[in-house]
């Protein structure tokens, strides 16, 4: 697949400066946790997810490509990954995050797309 996992899909209505911190995420198979803090960086946007009690309040980076569509009416953003499969994703590291493109490697790779060019 040539999409770039760390932008937005046209489709998905996401408009530049949406504060999605707060917004619900949902799964493919039900609601995960909730947007903690989210990015728009050009070849780099993302959403951290708080799971809350579900996986025992593990935060995950979700590469924006897995975004499906934002419903700002209901304030929820749904991915195309299963509980399961994000539950199995690397666990966010905000130390490990900032500034480490290794770390955007290995969750790039987890959701089956390599980096973007930009974070080589």
């Amino acid at each position: 697949m040539d999409e770039n996992v760390w932008g937005y899909r046209p489709v998905a209505a996401h408009r530049t400066g949406m504060d999605l911190a707060g917004y619900k995420v949902e799964a493919s198979d039900g609601s995960i946790g909730k947007v903690d803090k989210h990015s728009e960086e050009v070849g780099a946007a993302y959403i951290v997810v708080d799971t809350g009690a579900w996986i025992f309040g593990k935060e995950v980076l979700l590469p924006a490509g897995v975004v499906v569509r934002v419903d700002p009416e209901e304030k929820k953003i749904y991915v195309d990954r299963t509980k399961d499969q994000i539950k199995g994703a690397p666990e966010f590291n905000k130390e490990k995050h900032l500034g480490n493109p290794d770390y955007h490697q290995e969750v790039g790779s987890y959701y089956g797309r390599p980096r973007p060019p930009q974070m080589m």
